[in-house]
């Protein structure tokens, strides 16, 4: 028997109707009809068991009938910041993030970024999450935001407990993923890397400097792999 398809939406009630691209991807796509039963998530880290009543012009009616706790949410929270990558990569890193169970996605600008950022981009990188929390079978969307200066990506980093930042020209640790307290936010800079000076910032900020080895990754493949590290001394890959 094949999993429900699951579907985001705003609110739970009774009878919840089915509307925008979450409606397309069902009619378009899936091709449900009535009869058919779903799995409705609304953020809250449970998820709803519902059957589709009937098809309306632009809607489904659905018909919600059980609700069950999940836990696959991660027990502590942490989350990538990451600078704005070119082409793909970018939703490249939000899926595999996602899929790591980071509860927050930050993209970020900074001097070497040679990448830009829009709303079309962004809300593009807001679906990649929420299609991958589907796939994963996560109960929550993780949020993709957008910092348009490297000081304000670190602004917004404030209220982690730990705070790593990864940076190529380092030659020791100053911080270690495997001590890890609380929540953590770990940043990753985009295909040219950060300045001298931008270290300095962070570093001012409360962030410590990690190396990722001695081979130089790509902006991706650092992201991804520092998360993964992080999410296995937390407990989440173990």
């Amino acid at each position: 028997m094949s999993t429900p398809k699951r579907f985001f939406v705003d609110r739970i009630a009774e009878e919840v109707i089915l509307t925008g691209e979450e409606f397309r991807h069902a009619k378009n796509v899936l091709r449900l009809s009535s009869g058919d039963e779903v799995s409705l998530l609304d953020g809250s880290g449970n998820e709803y068991s519902a059957i589709v009543e009937r098809a309306e012009k632009g809607s489904l009616l659905l018909h919600v009938t059980g609700e069950r706790e999940e836990d696959r949410e991660p027990k502590r929270e942490y989350c990538i910041f990451i600078g704005a990558l070119k082409g793909d990569k970018t939703e490249l890193v939000v899926q595999k993030a996602v899929e790591l169970g980071a509860s927050r996605i930050v993209v970020f600008s900074s001097r070497y970024s040679s990448a830009y950022m829009n709303e079309n981009k962004l809300e593009r990188l807001n679906r990649v999450s929420r299609e991958a929390a589907k796939q994963c079978l996560r109960s929550t969307c993780p949020p993709v935001g957008y910092c348009e200066s490297f000081s304000s990506a670190l602004e917004a980093a404030k209220g982690y407990d730990t705070k790593l930042f990864a940076c190529e020209f380092l030659t020791e640790n100053e911080g270690t993923m495997s001590e890890i307290e609380g929540s953590c936010a770990v940043m990753v800079g985009s295909e040219g890397g950060f300045t001298e000076e931008e270290f300095a910032l962070a570093r001012a900020a409360g962030f410590k400097g990690i190396t990722l080895g001695k081979r130089i990754l790509r902006a991706e493949t650092a992201a991804i792999a520092c998360l993964s590290v992080v999410a296995y001394h937390m407990g989440e890959l173990g």
